[in-house]
């Protein structure tokens, strides 16, 4: 045991589902949102856009003055549905139509990780991947949905622990990377770092 103090951590995301994930496993990161353009980042393939929008937000938010000396979390989502990235759908119909698409399918959900080490100046990256299983919800499920609003602000217009829950059969891989970020593939990436995960758990409630 030493007496240093435990690092910071950012979380540059706005996400309150990564934000309570996190949360749910000791850690007690600060919230600094990137800003980032997400429509000007592009990639190949959904799964290296997923990791360039997790790298761009969390170097944007290393670089600023109240992050020094932290470590900096930088997570984005996009569903891949045929080989095209799916985000957050624009408006109603595009969610209409998104879970017309979906219904009876299968998608992968693409998450990029950034971790980046303030002090060290370096960062590693990685996407973790999820299959995920939809069911067939009717049509009249679908309207009731997109009513709801939540799809609008969700990547592929789903999650899996809000009111589109019901609609989703399974999934093939880590729930966690689904509704936001992969606790175990953090862990990894921190470790790639010289960091263990427990040195960064907040202290426990007496």
């Amino acid at each position: 045991m030493t007496d240093q103090p435990r690092r910071r951590l950012v979380l540059a995301s706005q996400s309150p589902a990564r934000l309570g994930l996190l949360r749910q496993a000791g850690l007690a990161p600060e919230v600094i949102v990137s800003g980032v353009d997400e429509d000007a980042v592009t990639a190949p393939t959904p799964a290296e856009l997923a990791l360039a929008l997790a790298e761009a937000k969390a170097s944007v938010v290393a670089a600023r003055p109240e992050a020094k000396g932290a470590i900096v979390i930088g997570c984005d989502s996009v569903l891949d549905l045929d080989g095209q990235a799916l985000g957050k759908p624009a408006d109603a119909e595009e969610a209409t139509a998104r879970w017309k698409a979906m219904r009876g399918r299968a998608g992968t959900l693409q998450t990029g990780h950034c971790v980046y080490d303030t002090l060290q100046g370096r960062y590693v990256s990685a996407t973790a991947s999820t299959i995920v299983h939809f069911g067939e919800p009717t049509d009249e499920e679908i309207a009731a949905y997109v009513a709801s609003g939540e799809p609008l602000y969700v990547a592929g217009a789903f999650t899996l622990d809000g009111r589109s829950a019901p609609f989703i059969d399974g999934i093939d891989g880590d729930h966690g990377n689904v509704i936001g970020i992969s606790l175990p593939l953090v862990r990894r990436l921190l470790a790639r770092l010289g960091i263990g995960i427990t040195e960064l758990w907040a202290s426990a409630q007496k």
